[in-house]
């Protein structure tokens, strides 16, 4: 379920943040590194077709195994073709969903990443819209 959509930004604001060289290990900790490698804008590094991508907000826990929780924001790219195993923003008679799609043969079907949930077989007469591919996910912690 998708509980809020954001509009496409035509040409998004810049904003450079510091990105330094080291990289943190999640394991053992080791020693800190003061070097700053560059500035990272989010909006560069997220975002490949300004005027193709857009912004939802998840509702559910239907895709879990992909690191996908509620009320996580995806980045959604109008611009790339859905293609087989990708994560896709997709309406099914209208109601609008986050899974995996699935193509093979003339079977089309999205899977979801929780064994929680049944994956959504589609069949004739239904429709499918997919609105874009997921191509990242934004978390916060706090």
């Amino acid at each position: 379920m998708i509980d809020t959509l954001f509009t496409p930004a035509s040409d998004p604001p810049s904003l450079a943040l510091p990105v330094y060289g080291s990289r943190v290990p999640a394991g053992f900790p080791s020693p800190a590194d003061d070097y700053l490698e560059t500035a990272l804008d989010l909006n560069q590094y997220l975002i490949e077709d300004a005027a193709a991508t857009f912004m939802v907000r998840v509702s559910g826990d239907s895709m879990l195994g992909a690191g996908i929780s509620d009320g996580d924001v995806l980045v959604v790219d109008r611009s790339i073709p859905p293609a087989h195993g990708q994560i896709v923003l997709a309406a099914v008679d209208g109601e609008f969903t986050v899974k995996r799609l699935h193509k093979r043969s003339d079977r089309v079907a999205l899977l979801p990443e929780n064994p929680a949930y049944p994956p959504i077989e589609l069949h004739n007469g239904q429709e499918l819209q997919v609105w874009g591919v997921v191509t990242g996910c934004i978390k916060k912690f706090l």
